[in-house]
């Protein structure tokens, strides 16, 4: 009993609490948020699982922080064949939504899992470990070419899977950014944005299905197409009508009144916008903004490449998922079904990004001495 409370109490003192309590604090300003987004549902239902989500979501992250990653770096291969059948089972027992046209989520009874928001850890820990592979190589066109592979094949099955326009977004965006910080020769990355930037015009014509294609241009003419403007439009009539101090706790006119569309969801930046103003829905982005400078703290303050790669990956990750997500509120970004970490109502999401978290505390808390570069 003595050994097992010095171990906790060892373990505690090397845990990043500060990350985990960062984490809870935004979860509940977002329970908060979707209690009055969804007061007029007069159902109890949102709140019971997304704080069960969250109570999940923090044993998630003890759990994950205990898991030593450099034993598994071995098995980073099959980690991404694991990956890619989670993603293809999506095919034959994906759900599909009319409202959003995803096929992305897999139900079991009242249970719905969301495959890709695991396969976003999985894919962090396996692009982390394969950049550690070819650590001595990165120079090599050939070591990209291996790397860009990785990335596209992962981000293709999501998208040719699921139809998830929005999450493939979010893959590509990671890659990116773990690129960027991998120590990839910057004589790269220009071919690469001019390679990119070729692919785009093909994509378009071959690969967006229509309604994607829809709700990118309505950003620039809403006329196009009304039903697919509609959304957007209603958000930004809530972000404006907010003012400094919005309409105030349960009085925003366009959440009350169900006239703004996901609210609790995709749009529930709009629904805080609207009740709590400008300043609140500033103080919700300190608040985001503050997460993810901790995690980016914490890439800083480990030793070895994998480690530093996986809190950038992490990182990457809720960024690019809060300035798709606000970007969408605001009207400058295509609606494309991104929800806001921790603040968003669903449970796979939730109890995803908890673990994404507890991936972190984990390698910080185990560093090596291997030098980054």
């Amino acid at each position: 009993m003595k050994n097992l409370l010095r171990s906790a109490k060892e373990y505690l003192k090397k845990c990043d609490l500060l990350l985990l309590g960062m984490a809870v604090v935004i979860s509940c300003v977002g329970m908060v948020a979707i209690y009055s987004a969804t007061y007029s549902y007069h159902r109890p239902k949102f709140l019971i699982v997304q704080g069960a989500a969250i109570l999940i979501g923090v044993c998630a992250y003890f759990v994950v922080s205990l898991i030593d990653l450099d034993r598994f770096g071995d098995l980073w291969p099959a980690a991404l064949v694991l990956n890619l059948l989670l993603l293809f089972s999506l095919k034959f027992l994906g759900e599909g939504s009319e409202s959003t046209g995803n096929n992305s989520w897999i139900r079991f009874g009242p249970i719905g899992i969301q495959p890709a928001e695991i396969g976003k850890i999985i894919f962090v820990f396996t692009f982390a470990r394969h950049i550690h592979a070819l650590r001595d190589k990165l120079d090599s066109p050939t070591a990209l070419l291996q790397l860009l592979a990785h990335a596209l094949i992962t981000a293709g099955f999501v998208y040719l899977f699921s139809d998830d326009l929005g999450m493939c977004v979010i893959y590509m965006m990671i890659t990116v950014v773990m690129l960027f910080a991998s120590g990839l020769p910057m004589k790269f990355f220009l071919p690469l944005c001019a390679l990119g930037g070729g692919a785009l015009a093909p994509m378009w014509r071959w690969f967006l299905k229509d309604y994607h294609k829809l709700r990118i241009l309505v950003l620039f003419d809403p006329d196009v197409s009304p039903r697919i403007a509609y959304n957007g439009i209603q958000s930004m009539v809530a972000v404006g009508g907010g003012g400094l101090f919005g309409y105030g706790f349960l009085k925003g006119p366009q959440t009350q009144y169900s006239v703004l569309p996901a609210k609790h969801t995709d749009f529930i930046f709009a629904s805080i916008s609207e009740e709590w103003g400008f300043i609140g829905s500033v103080a919700v982005l300190v608040m985001l903004a503050s997460l993810v400078w901790r995690l980016f703290y914490n890439a800083s303050q480990v030793h070895d490449r994998f480690s530093y790669l996986i809190c950038v990956g992490i990182g990457g990750m809720l960024m690019s998922q809060i300035m798709i997500n606000v970007g969408m509120c605001l009207g400058v970004m295509p609606v494309i079904g991104i929800t806001l970490p921790f603040i968003s109502y669903g449970g796979t999401s939730v109890v995803a990004t908890f673990a994404a978290l507890g991936l972190v505390c984990g390698v910080r808390m185990r560093q090596r001495p291997e030098r980054l570069l």
